[in-house]
């Protein structure tokens, strides 16, 4: 029997989930002082950074879970997760049973998630370009986006990007790396740069 092995793996996750016991308290407290309406049973790995402009709507249901911190997923999370809203009436709605592994959700107009959504680590969700394309404007803050739709059961994998007026259907699943450009349908897989088809789930 391999007593150090399972020693220190059980010690491993002991220690992440007693740690997650006091940051999911602090988050807590630090959204509703932020004004963000947050559901039961939300698990949060680490502290998240989440900055919501006045008068916009970030909202989580429950039992979520938010992976901050290095050690709480071994494929490799380089940051935190960060969820910021930048203008009034922008939204984030995230719905019950998702996951998040070091994902930045930047929202200009609107972003929903649906329930039981799984984002891989190192992950990216924003429904506007951050920075004007027109090289005279680029210094200005850019003031159009398009609301982007993640529906029920999908699965984005590491390191994607998911790009303004995109809407995923369900069940489906994004290869790791791609960049999502425009409409996913639902109960497929599709990977790349552009993010396209590859095949449908029988």
């Amino acid at each position: 029997m391999d007593v150090k092995g399972i020693i220190t793996y059980k010690a491993f996750y002991y220690y992440c989930n007693f740690s997650a016991y006091f940051y999911s308290v602090y988050t807590y407290i630090y959204c509703y002082f932020k004004g963000i309406s947050i559901g039961n049973s939300n698990k949060f790995f680490g502290l998240p950074t989440i900055v919501r402009h006045p008068d916009s709507i970030i909202s989580i249901a429950s039992k979520c879970r938010f992976r901050s911190d290095n050690d709480s997923n071994l494929i490799g999370v380089s940051r935190k997760c960060i969820l910021s809203t930048h203008k009034k009436y922008s939204k984030i709605i995230i719905g019950d049973n998702c996951g998040f592994s070091g994902t930045s959700i930047g929202c200009l107009i609107e972003i929903v998630i649906e329930n039981n959504v799984i984002f891989g680590a190192n992950t990216l969700v924003t429904d506007f370009d951050w920075h004007n394309l027109n090289p005279n404007m680029r210094s200005y803050p850019v003031e159009t986006g398009k609301a982007v739709y993640i529906e029920e059961n999908v699965f984005v994998g590491y390191g994607s990007i998911i790009l303004k007026g995109v809407k995923i259907g369900k069940n489906s699943v994004i290869g790791a790396n791609s960049v999502v450009t425009s409409d996913i349908p639902p109960n497929c897989i599709a990977a790349g740069n552009p993010c396209k088809v590859l095949s449908f789930f029988k």
